[in-house]
């Protein structure tokens, strides 16, 4: 749950005090910017999918802001989707004003759970992402349709690590770094795949087998990003999840990573779901 207002004045006077700030001098974090109109932009919060980190965001971020949108990329943990949910849930719980929310891959299914019964999120925009429905599992839906480069024989393709506490038969999974260019970055320079392969986050394989709540997109608007150079999750299965949340759709040539190899689209599709929300 969100920490309680005397909480937080509680660490804001202990951090004023700290640093020799007056606590009426901490800014409230995403408060919303003005707009050259006077009207406020919604702030965007942006959550990484599985084998990534928040610099996946980079190119969109850097676009955003200097369209003078409030952005933050948030961690995603990686370890549970009722994990991740609850502690994107907290951060949404922080902001005021209008949130456009948005999820590439697995950061899809979060955000679908994240902004349940959360009044302010006024947009989900999904990049190449997991849109589920209540009780599917985001390892079943990348399988659902044939075409996922990850529905194969997963020795070929994870190095499976073990973690301290994980429950009873649960690992890391890592994407072999012979497997990683060609599967998620396949339209993105070989140089880059391999950087992103060294620097991928494990994924736990008991993260990609929870079930799925109540979905938001059936109460918030949607927008989706469909590349159709996909391998992880088919285009085919992307638009079975867009059409069924009735979101806008864009398809465009693009492997898995479209947010990093076609930064200006994605930012722009974010920015139409601002427009039409706020």
């Amino acid at each position: 749950m969100p920490a309680s207002a005397n909480s937080r004045r509680s660490v804001l006077k202990s951090l004023a005090a700290v640093s020799g700030l007056a606590a009426a001098a901490i800014v409230a974090p995403g408060t919303a910017a003005a707009n050259p109109t006077g009207k406020a932009k919604p702030t965007v919060v942006l959550v990484h999918g599985a084998w990534a980190d928040g610099s996946s965001w980079n190119g969109v971020t850097e676009r955003l802001q200097r369209a003078g949108y409030p952005t933050t990329v948030l961690a995603n943990p990686l370890r549970g989707l009722s994990i991740a949910a609850n502690y994107i849930r907290d951060y949404l719980g922080t902001v005021t004003g209008p949130i456009v929310l948005v999820g590439h891959s697995y950061g899809g299914a979060v955000i679908t759970n994240a902004a349940t019964g959360i009044p302010n999120v006024v947009a989900l925009v999904y990049v190449d992402a997991f849109a589920p429905d209540q009780g599917e599992t985001v390892l079943g839906l990348a399988g659902a349709l044939p075409g996922s480069a990850l529905a194969v024989d997963p020795t070929t393709v994870f190095k499976f690590v073990p973690y301290p506490g994980a429950p009873a038969g649960d690992v890391d999974l890592y994407v072999l770094p012979s497997a990683f260019p060609g599967i998620f970055a396949n339209d993105l320079p070989a140089r880059t795949g391999a950087l992103l392969a060294a620097s991928q986050r494990a994924f736990a394989f008991s993260a990609g087998n929870e079930p799925s709540g109540v979905p938001a997109w059936r109460t918030i608007p949607s927008w989706y990003l469909v590349g159709t150079a996909d391998k992880v999750i088919p285009p085919a299965e992307q638009r079975v999840m867009a059409q069924r949340a009735r979101a806008h759709i864009v398809e465009i040539s693009a492997s898995h990573l479209a947010m990093i190899s076609h930064p200006d689209t994605v930012a722009d599709l974010i920015q139409q779901a601002a427009h039409t929300t706020v």
